[in-house]
C-alpha cells in the first residue's frame, strides 16, 4: 500500500514539475529592448497580449498560476527604446514614429479593451531625484502622445517614473536599454 501510495506521490510531484516547466518562460522574464523601427504591430500585440493558458487533460492551468502562492504571474510587457532629446522629454521624429506602432497595436481588437502602464526608466547618471522627474516627465510625454496623436483613451494609460531603480543592464549603467520605456498589460 506504502510502495502504490509512494508511486502515486512521485506521479504528482512529476506532474506538477512538468507543468511549472512548461510554464517557467512566463515567470520573471523581460525580453529585450526594442529600438525604434524594430517592432510591428503584430510584434507588440502578442508581446502585451495575456498568455493563453496552458491546457492539459482536464486539467486547466493558466501560464505562471503554477508554484506557491508567492510566486505571482509577470503581466505582459515590452521595453521600447524610446528616443529623446537630451535631459528633456520632447520625442524625436523616430520615437514618433516607433509610437504610432504603439498606438496601433494598442487599437488593436486583441488590446482594445486592456489597461496599460507607461514607465519611464532612466540610467544612473545625474541625482537620483531629478532621474525620477525626467523618467516621469518622459512617461507622460509618451503617454500623451499615444492620447493625443494616436487617440487612445486616456483612462487606459497610466503614466508612471521608475527613474535609475530599475536598471536592465546593471553590468553597464550607461547602456542605452536602461534609458527606455517599458509598457505593461495591467489586466492581465
Amino acid at each position: 500500500m506504502n510502495a502504490r501510495l509512494n508511486a502515486r506521490s512521485n506521479v504528482s510531484w512529476l506532474l506538477a514539475s512538468c507543468i511549472l516547466f512548461a510554464a517557467s518562460p512566463a515567470i520573471g522574464q523581460e525580453g529585450p529592448v526594442l529600438k525604434e523601427g524594430q517592432a510591428d504591430v503584430n510584434t507588440l500585440v502578442d508581446a502585451l497580449s495575456p498568455p493563453e493558458p496552458v491546457r492539459t487533460r482536464s486539467i486547466r492551468i493558466a501560464r505562471g498560476d503554477v508554484g506557491s502562492p508567492a510566486v505571482a504571474p509577470t503581466p505582459p510587457k515590452v521595453s521600447l527604446l524610446i528616443t529623446f532629446d537630451t535631459n528633456s522629454a520632447h520625442l524625436t521624429a523616430g520615437a514618433r514614429r516607433a509610437l504610432d506602432v504603439v498606438g496601433q497595436a494598442l487599437a488593436s481588437d486583441k488590446l482594445a479593451g486592456a489597461r496599460f502602464a507607461i514607465e519611464g526608466h532612466a540610467d544612473p547618471r545625474g541625482l537620483s531625484e531629478t532621474n525620477l522627474k525626467l523618467s516621469q516627465s518622459r512617461a507622460q510625454s509618451v503617454r500623451n502622445y499615444l492620447v493625443d496623436t494616436m487617440r487612445i483613451d486616456r483612462t487606459r494609460l497610466d503614466a508612471v517614473g521608475k527613474g535609475d531603480r530599475e536598471l536592465m543592464n546593471k553590468a553597464n549603467p550607461d547602456a542605452p536599454e536602461n534609458r527606455r520605456v517599458t509598457i505593461v498589460n495591467l489586466s492581465h
